[in-house]
C-alpha cells in the first residue's frame, strides 16, 4: 500500500506541473522515473514509448500506467492514472459547469482567444507529425488521401474505414520485406478479451440507456485514436456530432491545451456537456470510457511487445496508421477548428503571429496560453 501511495503522489505532482502535451509528458516521465528515481532503465522506457505509439489511446497516460504497473501491479497502474489525471479532470469539469453560465464580454473574449490558440496548436501538431510520419512519398499520399476523403465525406464510418485501409496499405508496402522469425510471447488473454467484448457489445447495448450510449461513444473513440492527444479532436468531433456545440467543443479542446496533464481529459469536459443535468456522472463515465481501452491493451500486450515490434509487417501497418493520422489532423484543422475560430482579419493575424512564435521561436505553450488569454480579454 505504501508503494501504491508513493506512485499516486509522484504522478499527482506531475499532473499538476506537466504542461506542454504528450511529448513533453514523456520528457517529464523520463527525468523523474529514469534519471532521478531509477524505477526503469532507459532501454526499457524506450520500449514502453514504442508500445504506446503503436497502440490506440492516450500515449503518455499509457506510459504512465505501464510505469505504475511495473512498479506495483494493477494497483500501481491505477494509482498512476488517478494521480496524473485528477488535476486536469477537476479543472475541465469545473470549466464545463461554470463557463456556460457566465455571459460577459471579457469572458467571451478570453474564450475566443483560447479558440484561436487551438488553431495554432493543431496546426503545429499537424506540421510536426507530418515531418515525422510523412517522410516518404507513399506515406505522404496516404496522409493527403485521408485528408481529402474526410473533408469530402465527414462521417465517423469513413474515418474508421480510412484507418483500416491505411494499415492495410502500409502492410502492402512491406510485402517484399523479409519477415524476421522471432519467438513470440502470447498476449494476456483476459484484458484483451474485455477490450474486444466491450468494443463489440457496447454498440448493441447502448440503445437501451443514455449512459451506456455515452460510455460507448468515448470507449470507441479511445479504441480508435492513434497518434496521441491531438488526434482525439477529429474522432470525438465525428463521434459526438451535434451533441456538443462547436464553440463549446473548441473551448474544451483549447482548455485541455492550456492545463497540465493528459489531453484526453477533453472527454471530462464533453461528458459534462452532454449530460448537463448530471454533469459529474457524465464527466466520470466519459473519462473512464476514453482511457479504459488503451489501458486494457497495455495490460494485454506489454509483455509480448518486444518480440512483436521486430516484425516488419507490424511496423509497416503502424507507419500507414501514423500517416493517416496526419491526414485526419489536417482535415480537422480546417473543420471544425479553423472554420469555427477565425472570423476576422485580426483573428487571422493573431493565429499567424502565434504560429510563428511557437514554430520559429519555440515559445512555451504556457506562455502562449497567458498571451492569448490576455489578448482575448482585452481585444476580442
Amino acid at each position: 500500500m505504501k508503494q501504491v501511495f508513493e506512485i499516486f503522489w509522484r504522478f499527482l505532482l506531475l499532473g499538476l506541473t506537466s504542461f506542454g502535451g504528450p511529448a513533453a509528458h514523456l520528457g517529464y516521465f523520463q527525468k523523474t522515473f529514469v534519471q532521478e528515481l531509477r524505477w526503469i532503465d532507459q532501454e526499457a522506457y524506450a520500449r514502453l514509448i514504442a508500445l504506446s505509439q503503436f497502440l490506440p489511446g492516450p500515449g503518455s497516460s499509457q506510459v504512465g500506467f505501464a510505469l505504475g504497473l511495473r512498479k506495483a501491479g494493477i494497483g500501481g497502474g491505477v494509482a498512476a492514472f488517478l494521480g496524473f489525471t485528477l488535476p486536469s479532470f477537476t479543472l475541465l469539469y469545473l470549466l464545463a459547469v461554470t463557463s456556460a453560465s457566465i455571459e460577459h464580454p471579457t469572458v467571451n473574449g478570453i474564450i475566443q482567444g483560447l479558440k484561436l490558440l487551438a488553431v495554432i496548436v493543431v496546426a503545429d501538431a499537424t506540421l510536426n507529425m507530418s515531418r515525422n510520419f510523412c517522410q516518404e512519398n507513399k506515406t505522404l499520399i496516404i496522409a493527403i488521401a485521408t485528408a481529402v476523403a474526410m473533408l469530402l465525406f465527414p462521417y465517423l464510418w469513413v474515418q474508421m474505414l480510412l484507418l483500416l485501409l491505411a494499415a492495410v496499405v502500409g502492410i502492402g508496402f512491406s510485402s517484399r520485406a523479409h519477415q524476421v522469425a522471432t519467438s513470440s510471447e502470447a498476449p494476456a488473454k483476459l484484458p484483451l478479451f474485455l477490450f474486444l467484448a466491450l468494443f463489440l457489445l457496447l454498440p448493441l447495448l447502448s440503445t437501451s440507456s443514455e449512459w451506456l450510449s455515452l460510455f460507448n461513444s468515448f470507449y470507441h473513440s479511445g479504441s480508435l485514436v492513434f497518434g496521441g492527444g491531438h488526434v482525439v479532436l477529429p474522432l470525438l468531433q465525428q463521434t459526438l456530432g451535434d451533441s456538443v456545440d462547436a464553440d463549446r467543443f473548441l473551448l474544451g479542446y483549447a482548455a485541455a491545451q492550456a492545463i497540465p496533464g493528459p489531453m484526453f481529459t477533453l472527454a471530462t469536459f464533453l461528458g459534462a456537456e452532454v449530460m448537463e443535468d448530471a454533469a459529474l456522472a457524465g464527466a466520470l463515465i466519459a473519462t473512464l470510457g476514453i482511457f479504459l481501452p488503451g489501458f486494457l491493451l497495455v495490460l494485454s500486450l506489454q509483455s509480448a511487445w518486444e518480440s512483436w515490434a521486430s516484425q516488419p509487417k507490424i511496423s509497416a501497418a503502424a507507419q500507414g496508421l501514423n500517416a493517416a493520422v496526419v491526414g485526419l489532423l489536417l482535415s480537422a484543422l480546417y473543420q471544425p477548428v479553423f472554420s469555427s475560430a477565425v472570423n476576422s482579419s485580426l483573428d487571422m493575424a493573431l493565429v499567424i503571429a502565434g504560429f510563428i512564435a511557437l514554430q520559429r521561436f519555440k515559445l512555451p505553450v504556457l506562455i502562449l496560453v497567458l498571451l492569448f488569454t490576455l489578448t482575448g480579454g482585452l481585444l476580442l
